[in-house]
């Protein structure tokens, strides 16, 4: 027997869900359930990272640090400052300098030059903290998001569509500043 009252699917349909909708409300909703989700998945990713760390045995240390200790073993070659802030897309070099003084305080990274040019590199140490946190992510986030079936070349997708967005962000930013 049907069900009186039933409401057709796209009467029950809610819309878009996001956090601000007077924003939704213009031109491209979409683009406002992708912010949605950026804010859900970021504040996500950051307490993962400091909690996965802290599972590696290096508690206290903030999402940036983590960030910044995993953008200096990257191809295990020795960074400069500016190569950290560049790659992470962080305009503040004071922030990447104090994770970088962090980090060394804790024996994690080791300053060396290139020239006239301070790097930074892992210590052994650091060496085997990044690989208990790759250990600890393939067992604690890989295995799962593997298990639930997610289609890797769609992930892939996902992650260029999020590179190439960020470049409409920095120029609507920098637009924005000349107002």
């Amino acid at each position: 027997m049907a069900k009186r009252n039933a409401k057709p699917a796209a009467e029950t349909r809610l819309g878009p869900i996001v956090s601000s909708a007077h924003l939704a409300a213009g031109a491209m909703p979409a683009l406002s359930e992708l912010e949605f989700g950026m804010i859900l998945l970021g504040h996500a990713f950051e307490r993962w990272m400091v909690r996965c760390m802290a599972a590696a045995g290096v508690p206290d240390l903030s999402a940036l640090d983590v960030l910044v200790a995993h953008t200096i073993a990257h191809r295990g070659r020795a960074k400069r400052l500016a190569d950290i802030c560049l790659v992470l897309n962080i305009e503040d070099t004071h922030l990447v300098t104090y994770s970088v003084k962090k980090l060394e305080a804790l024996g994690l990274v080791v300053s060396g030059r290139r020239g006239s040019e301070k790097t930074v590199a892992l210590s052994p140490k650091g060496e085997g903290v990044i690989q208990k946190y790759r250990n600890i992510r393939e067992a604690l986030l890989v295995a799962p998001v593997k298990g639930a079936g997610a289609d890797e070349s769609k992930l892939s997708q996902i992650a260029g569509l999020m590179r190439a967005l960020s470049g409409h962000y920095d120029q609507a930013a920098r637009a924005a500043a000349s107002l």
